[in-house]
């Protein structure tokens, strides 16, 4: 049986056990250092900042570890050398203590004690994901055989794995079982006219927690609906459903609200304290990277591509509000929030460090639930400011200069990693003849089932966006032309059997696809027009057809499509 991995508990305990060898090293720098800054004025004023420094992190460094006493006295330091005139005499009594204090930690049964008097923090376990962006199981319980049959189709025809039940009582069984992340329930059954509300209300209390589910209902009484409303149910639709309409409900209750961690940048030059920071964010989801240095945050915030910088203010060399300026003065920077992290409790240089543009100032020691409640709410809304500029408003994909500039970075990837990757480009045929006879609300409906239809079939890792009007492009990483043009083709198959409805009427819609490869064609702008040929020769050929760029035409065919 493989170890378990550490808790929470037994990393912090390897931060304090590293933190205890390390110190007599600092302590004999520094008392060095002290001993030098006494010989003349010059090399006083030469060292202190250095001494300032050294008192400030430890007693930050300590506080955030839970060496109290550690941090009292190096508190007693820093108080001693902000005077008008530094007592030497307690400074050195201060140096004197640390020592023994560092002996007595260095010493197995005082390390000991005091690691089990520590507190360690603890978050409650953060739930596991029940459902993802692309693999979804549905549980479907209707005994009407004439209403299943097309909604079976729709449903997996976007890629959910859907199972049917007859009866409430295997429903039931199959639901304690495997729990679906979502459940489309008829109200009335041979039970009763709210058996199928009843059972949801108990797997409900039976399991604690509320089973994401719609309800089906030949009727739309409010009793029923009270039914469902007591059930805890998501949706309601009266019978006969058009497929489309529930099918985009249970997308919309089946997708999470994050698709990726928030990614945290720490700077601080304590790699205790910064590992500290790391390890609370991490157990509260977030990806985190740390750097102990200011001069390698411009690298890991371009190879990183955070949503946060937790920045200490009191660093060597460069402070985190320079570090701050710096960050601020580049365009592809500015709106990246910033949160200082320091022991300073002196309000007016809190504002003063703050003058950069930073988002907030927190001091040391944290407290773990609201550093990670001020992290998330200051990234989260970065990464909704982001969305509203590089996705579609429409369909949320990408939009057209996004998805130029991710296939871009990826092509460049694909180059180092010597990988393979192909592009398709997708248009709705004869669009302009769905909106003159249906609208241009049922053109909007055409156009945002195939943008979820494609975000649901295809990997999270795929770059799809809307490239314009009524046409998308895909990069699908990792595969050839010839495997690409069998997905792009099983998606072109299952969209021309979603029923539309607009009105009275009733329509279906399909599309034609071309598809190049990398690295035959070695550039974004090659890539593109190579597919957007194949994609002018499926559309010249009769259209509802996907063409690779490999395809010989003896013929050839201009770049203009038809």
């Amino acid at each position: 049986m493989s170890p378990s991995a550490p808790s929470l508990h037994d990393k912090l305990n390897q931060l304090r056990q590293r933190f205890i060898e390390q110190l007599p090293a600092r302590l004999q720098l520094i008392t060095d250092q002290w001993q030098q800054s006494r010989a003349s004025a010059e090399v006083e004023a030469r060292l202190a900042p250095e001494l300032h420094r050294f008192f400030h992190s430890l007693k930050g460094t300590g506080r955030s570890l839970g060496f109290e006493r550690i941090a009292l006295l190096a508190d007693q330091g820093e108080s001693a050398l902000n005077e008008p005139t530094p007592s030497a005499h307690v400074i050195e009594r201060v140096f004197v203590q640390l020592v023994e204090e560092q002996q007595r930690l260095q010493s197995l049964p005082g390390q000991q004690r005091a690691l089990a008097a520590l507190n360690s923090v603890e978050f409650a376990p953060t739930p596991a994901k029940t459902r993802s962006k692309r693999q979804r199981l549905i549980y479907l319980c209707d005994d009407e055989a004439d209403q299943v049959s097309q909604l079976l189709h729709h449903l997996r025809c976007f890629g959910h794995e859907v199972v049917h039940f007859e009866e409430t009582d295997a429903f039931f069984n199959a639901v304690i079982s495997r729990r679906p992340d979502a459940i489309i329930m008829d109200v009335q059954f041979p039970q009763g006219n709210t058996a199928g509300t009843e059972t949801l209300t108990s797997l409900n209390k039976l399991t604690g927690t509320r089973l994401p589910s719609i309800v089906l209902s030949s009727h739309g009484d409010f009793r029923s609906r009270l039914s469902a409303v007591r059930a805890g149910c998501n949706g309601y639709f009266t019978k006969p459903v058009k497929p489309l309409d529930l099918m985009l409900a249970v997308d919309e209750l089946t997708t999470p609200l994050d698709d990726e961690p928030l990614r945290v940048l720490v700077v601080d030059d304590e790699p205790e304290v910064a590992a500290y920071h790391a390890l609370l964010l991490e157990q509260a989801g977030m990806v985190v990277q740390q750097v102990n240095h200011p001069s390698d945050a411009l690298i890991a915030l371009e190879r990183f591509s955070p949503d946060l910088l937790l920045v200490d203010v009191y660093m060597p060399v460069c402070s985190g509000e320079e570090l701050a300026n710096i960050i601020r003065q580049q365009p592809e920077h500015v709106g990246l929030p910033i949160i200082y992290l320091s022991s300073e409790t002196d309000s007016q240089k809190q504002l003063s460090a703050m003058t950069a543009g930073v988002e907030a100032f927190i001091t040391k020691p944290v407290v773990p639930e609201e550093l990670v409640s001020a992290v998330k709410l200051r990234a989260e809304r970065l990464r909704l400011l982001r969305s509203l500029m590089t996705r579609d408003s429409m369909t949320g994909l990408y939009n057209h200069s996004t998805t130029t500039d991710l296939i871009s970075k990826a092509l460049a990837q694909a180059y180092r990693d010597n990988t393979q990757h192909a592009m398709a480009m997708i248009d709705i045929d004869h669009f302009k003849s769905v909106n003159d006879t249906h609208g241009h609300l049922a053109g909007d409906q055409v156009i945002i089932t195939l943008a979820r239809l494609l975000k649901t079939r295809l990997r999270i890792s795929d770059i799809i966006g809307r490239y314009g009007g009524e046409e998308f492009v895909v990069l699908l990483k990792g595969v050839t032309d010839e495997r690409a043009s069998e997905l792009i083709d099983g998606l072109r198959h299952d969209f021309a059997q979603v029923d539309f409805h607009a009105g009275g009427a009733c329509f279906r819609c399909t599309f034609s696809a071309g598809i190049s490869s990398f690295p035959a064609q070695p550039s974004t702008e090659s890539l593109r027009l190579s597919a957007d040929q194949a994609l002018y020769r499926a559309k010249h050929q009769g259209r509802n057809q996907v063409v690779t760029s490999t395809e010989q035409d003896d013929d050839g065919f201009p770049t203009a499509r038809l």
